[in-house]
């Protein structure tokens, strides 16, 4: 199981200041190949763990990219 104690969370920079933001933790990816991100209106509230190739697909997909099968 993913553990986020360690955790280094970063919100975009796109943000502003805006209250509908999520921050991204990548900074454990290299011990437990997972990128965890949560919502920044609550932190302690709970905290997705997804994988590199999961975020690369989403993000690409977000920006209007393909997406490999």
């Amino acid at each position: 199981m993913a553990d986020p104690s360690g955790a280094v969370w970063r919100k975009s920079t796109r943000s502003g200041n805006g209250g509908n933001c999520v921050e991204v933790a990548s900074n454990l990816l290299d011990q437990q190949n997972v990128i965890f991100v949560r919502d920044s209106k609550d932190p302690e509230g709970g905290h997705l763990a997804v994988t590199a190739d999961s975020w690369t697909a989403f993000t690409l997909a977000l920006r209007g990219g393909t997406v490999a099968s």
